[in-house]
Parts: structure tokens; C-alpha cells; sequence
């Protein structure tokens, strides 16, 4: 059991020292803030101060880390509360944003031992805390870039009620709707996705395997029990399906390193996603399932040191 572990934090390091190279990181950010500055754009420069706080106290607990640990500041330390605050509404309190981004960075990246290392994706340990303490800033505070007001309603809650929908392909793909900060931005998410899948900055099994079931399996829903389940073409282009699945699931350190390996974490992934959208208290599931295939994502890497470990037994016998 101990080789085991071994075997999956050495996984998860090599994994982010080949794949996130100072391009693949620098290509990363770029990405992230034309995201960032679209949802500024959209929702206003308010976005911009969430940012900012949330980057200065992932920045605290780096530097305290690093400091009393006595290892390397982690120069793109920026990139966890750039994707923390892109999975934020847009009418955030500032201190929630910066109470999450602390404790995301820490729980999720600097108690594991920091870059390289991690179990769980830190931005998503610091989403699910503060939708977990303080829903009613999280689940119902939804700003209408269009309008300007606030209120519980979504795309994709309004999809999942049954209710008429009265948004179109634009409106989702252009961001005239409520919505995360970063998620709302649709054709720009598929856009840099795309590319960043044809750069191989991100490996395109994770985001096919996602997509492929969300749409694949509402489809059957749709057709067997229509009553529970939504249209499968607006179920992919509503919510944070499309950013989680481009930009959050394929974050190497903790996805699987093994090509088949990503590719049935995908699918996992999506399947968690279309149970707990359709069967779930929460209307997302994004946050949840990627989570929860963070625990067992290491599993599918597993296969060579249980090779190495029968090795040695028989050596021994």
C-alpha cells in the first residue's frame, strides 16, 4: 500500500513537470485571462477586483508556504484563483472570494506539498467550500448581464425546471445570460479550447470523454424519460459543463497520466455530471463530479506498480 502511494504522488509530479512547461503554463494564463476580461466585459470591471483578491491570497499562502517549507515559490501560482474566481458569480462579496481562494490554495494545493502534488484540484476544494458555507452567495445570486439585476435563475436551472426557455444558441454562446464569471463566454471557451487542445496544452480525451456522455446520455434520457431529462443540445451549452470540461477536468496533477486512463476519467465525469444535474439537489454537478473522479483518477495509473510489486514478490519467493 505504501508503494502504491508512492507510486501515484511520483505519477502525479512527473505528470506535472512534462506536461505544464513554462509554454504550456504561459499558453494556460493567456487563455484564462482573455476568459477573465470577457466576463469583466460582460459583467463589469467588478470581476476584475474579484480576481485580484482572490490571486493576492492564493499569493499569501504560496509565499508562507514556500517560505516555512523552504522550498521553490511557485511562480504560476495564479492559475488556481484565476480558475477559482472564473467559477464564481460575478456578484460575489469580495471577502468570500478571498476566504475561498486561502482555502482552496491551502487544503487543496499546500497541504499535499504544493505543485505537483496535489489530490484534488485546489480552485474546486475552494468552490465547493464556499458553495457548501455560504449558498445563498453561491446558488442564488445570479447577475443578468442584460438587465442588471439580480436573481436565482440560470440557463441551466431554467432548463432543468421544465419551465420554457427563452434564451437562444446566441445569447449562450455571446454571454447574454446569468451565469459564473468565466462560464457565460461560451464561443470564446470553445474557441481557446480547441486550440489549446490542438497545441496539446491539454490532452483532447478528457474533454471528449466529458461532452461525448453529457450529450450522449441525456440524449437516451431524453428519449426513454423525458419528463426528468432536459434537450441534450442545451444541456452542453448551459452551466459550466463547457468550461470545467476544457479548462478544470484536464488539469494534468490530477487527471490520470495514462491516455485510456483520461479518457475513461472523461466519461466518468460526465456520467456524475448528468446524475446529479438530473437526479441532485444542486442544479451543477460540475464541481462535484470532477471531485469526486479527482479521489479515483490515480487508480487508473495504478496498473504498473501492482506489475512492479507482483515483481518483487516473486523475486522474493
Amino acid at each position: 500500500m505504501k508503494d502504491m502511494v508512492i507510486y501515484m504522488i511520483e505519477t502525479k509530479t512527473n505528470a506535472y513537470h512534462t506536461t505544464l512547461t513554462s509554454r504550456n503554463l504561459l499558453m494556460l494564463t493567456i487563455a484564462l485571462g482573455v476568459l477573465l476580461f470577457a466576463g469583466a466585459i460582460i459583467f463589469g470591471f467588478y470581476v476584475l477586483l474579484v480576481a485580484a483578491v482572490a490571486v493576492a491570497a492564493a499569493g499569501l499562502v504560496e509565499l508562507l508556504f514556500s517560505s516555512v517549507r523552504k522550498i521553490d515559490f511557485d511562480y504560476f501560482w495564479f492559475i488556481t484563483p484565476l480558475i477559482f474566481t472564473l467559477l464564481l458569480p460575478p456578484s460575489i462579496p469580495l471577502w468570500i472570494a478571498g476566504v475561498g481562494s486561502f482555502f482552496g490554495y491551502f487544503f487543496g494545493k499546500s497541504i499535499f506539498g504544493g505543485a505537483g502534488k496535489t489530490v484534488f484540484n485546489p480552485a474546486l476544494v475552494g468552490i465547493l467550500f464556499v458553495t457548501i458555507s455560504f449558498p445563498q452567495f453561491i446558488l442564488t445570486a445570479w447577475l443578468d448581464p442584460v438587465t442588471g439585476v439580480i436573481g436565482t435563475q440560470t440557463p441551466l436551472s431554467l432548463l432543468n425546471s421544465g419551465n420554457v426557455f427563452t434564451y437562444t444558441m446566441s445569447d449562450l454562446f455571446f454571454g447574454y445570460t446569468p451565469g459564473t464569471i468565466g462560464e457565460t463566454f461560451r464561443i470564446g471557451i470553445l474557441v481557446l479550447g480547441l486550440l489549446m487542445m490542438a497545441l496539446r496544452v491539454t490532452d483532447w480525451r478528457i474533454p471528449v470523454g466529458i461532452l461525448g456522455t453529457v450529450f450522449i446520455v441525456t440524449l437516451l434520457g431524453y428519449y426513454i424519460l423525458p419528463s426528468q431529462f432536459a434537450d441534450p443540445y442545451y444541456s452542453l451549452f448551459v452551466g459550466s459543463v463547457l468550461f470545467v470540461a476544457f479548462f478544470v477536468a484536464t488539469e494534468p496533477v490530477s487527471a490520470p497520466k495514462k491516455p485510456w486512463g483520461r479518457l475513461y476519467y472523461g466519461i466518468g465525469i460526465g456520467l456524475l455530471i448528468v446524475l446529479i444535474r438530473n437526479f441532485g439537489t444542486f442544479p451543477e454537478g460540475t464541481v462535484f463530479a470532477v471531485i469526486l473522479m479527482n479521489a479515483v483518477g490515480a487508480l487508473f495509473d495504478a496498473g504498473k506498480k501492482v506489475e512492479k510489486v507482483g515483481e518483487l514478490s516473486e523475486q522474493e519467493s
